[in-house]
C-alpha cells in the first residue's frame, strides 16, 4: 500500500529537483513520487525519467504542457494512488526522520482502522543567509497524539496559519470535493489549503519539523518585487476564496473564525502590495477589492474591515499608506517570507 503520494511540480527545475526527490526516497515502498514536468524547456523531463527508470516501484513521471503550478498539482492529484496526498515544490525538500515518523503514524492509524482527512506537521523556513531557521509549529493551537475536530482547536497566531507546506490531505477527500486549481496562476496554494477546510472532519497534528521551505531565489513567487508585478493574480486568488463560501454558514464556530482570519490575511497581503506599488491604478484596485468582499459576503466584510488588519489597511491618505507599509514590513520580519 502507498500511504502518501508526493507530487513534485517541476518547471525548469533541473538544478535543484534532485534534492526534493532524494529527500522523499527514504520512504521506500510506502510512498509514491509523482514528478510532474510542467512543459519544462531544460533537462527536467530527462532527469525525471532517469529517476523513474532507477526507482520504477516508487517514481512516476507526468509530462504535460505548461499550465502553471496549480495545474501541475491537479495533474499530480489525478495520478495519485496513495491514501494521502502531499505537494513538495521542486526547490523544497522534506526531513527524513520526520518522514519516517509520519509514515509510522499513518501505518498505525491504518491498523486501528482510523481514517483522518488532514494531517498537519511543522515547516521550516530555509532562508538563504539566515542564521536562525524559523520553524512554524502548532503546539499551542492543536491537540497532540490524538484525532481531533475543528471544535478542539485553539487560537492561531498570525504566523501560524496552515499552509501547503504543513498539510497532508486524504487523497479521496480532495477528489470527492473536485479540487481543481486555476491554470497559469500564482498563489493558488492558498486555494489548495482553504477550499477543503469545511469538508475536513478528522484531523491529526504530528509535532515534527517535516517540510523545508526554501526562500532565496530572486525569481521566486514570494519575492516582493515579483509579487507586486503579479498583484492581479493575488487579487484573483483572493476573490476566488471570497466566492467559495458564505462564511457565516460554516457550522463550526472555531473553523469559521479561522477562515475569516485567513481571508483577512489574504485581503491584507493584496492591499499592502497594491499600496506599495504606489500607483493610482492599483490604489483603485484596492478599493475595488474591498467593495467586492462587501458585496459578496457583507458579514465577513464587517468582521475583516473593522478588525485590526482591516483598519490598518484602510487608514486614509498618505499617512495611512505609510502606516500600512510599516505594518507589512514588521509582519514580513516576524513571519519570514520574501
Amino acid at each position: 500500500m502507498k500511504y502518501i503520494s508526493f507530487a513534485i511540480p517541476c518547471y525548469n527545475s533541473q538544478d535543484y529537483m534532485a534534492h526534493a526527490i532524494e529527500s522523499i526516497l527514504p520512504g521506500g515502498d510506502d510512498v509514491e513520487i509523482i514528478i510532474v514536468n510542467d512543459g519544462s524547456k531544460d533537462r527536467t523531463s530527462e532527469i525525471a525519467h532517469e529517476y523513474m527508470e532507477k526507482y520504477p516501484e516508487i517514481i512516476r513521471v507526468v509530462d504535460k504542457e505548461n499550465g502553471g503550478h496549480g495545474d501541475a498539482v491537479n495533474a499530480g492529484l489525478n495520478h495519485a494512488q496513495g491514501k494521502y496526498f502531499k505537494v513538495v515544490d521542486s526547490d523544497d525538500w522534506v526531513d527524513e526522520e520526520s518522514l519516517h515518523k509520519i509514515l509510522a503514524l499513518l501505518r498505525n492509524l491504518e491498523e486501528e482502522k482510523e481514517q483522518i482527512d488532514m494531517l498537519i506537521s511543522n515547516y521550516v523556513y530555509e532562508k538563504v543567509g539566515a542564521t536562525h531557521k524559523k520553524c512554524i509549529h502548532y503546539r499551542n493551537v492543536l491537540p497532540q497524539d490524538e484525532v481531533f475536530r475543528w471544535d478542539d482547536i485553539g487560537h492561531f497566531h498570525m504566523d501560524q496559519y496552515i499552509l501547503m507546506h504543513s498539510v497532508i490531505y486524504r487523497t479521496d477527500l480532495l477528489k470527492l470535493i473536485q479540487l481543481e486549481l486555476p491554470k497559469h496562476t500564482f498563489y493558488v496554494d492558498n486555494i489548495y489549503v482553504y477550499y477543503p477546510l469545511p469538508h475536513v472532519r478528522k484531523i491529526y497534528y504530528l509535532d515534527v519539523d517535516f517540510y523545508r521551505y526554501f526562500i532565496g531565489r530572486e525569481d521566486q513567487s514570494v519575492n516582493e518585487k515579483v509579487m507586486i508585478s503579479r498583484v492581479d493574480q493575488q487579487i484573483f486568488v483572493t476573490k476566488s476564496m471570497i466566492d467559495m463560501y458564505q462564511l457565516n454558514k460554516i457550522m463550526s464556530k472555531k473553523l469559521r473564525q479561522y477562515m475569516v482570519n485567513y481571508l483577512a490575511i489574504m485581503m491584507t497581503v493584496s492591499s499592502i502590495l497594491l499600496i506599495r506599488s504606489k500607483t493610482q491604478e492599483n490604489l483603485e484596485k484596492k478599493r475595488e477589492l474591498w467593495r467586492y468582499l462587501k458585496k459578496k459576503d457583507f458579514k465577513t466584510f464587517l468582521k475583516i474591515r473593522y478588525g485590526i488588519l482591516g483598519q490598518t489597511m484602510n487608514i486614509p491618505g498618505r499617512p495611512g499608506r505609510k502606516i500600512s507599509s510599516l505594518a507589512y514590513s514588521v509582519a514580513r520580519r516576524i513571519i519570514g517570507f520574501n
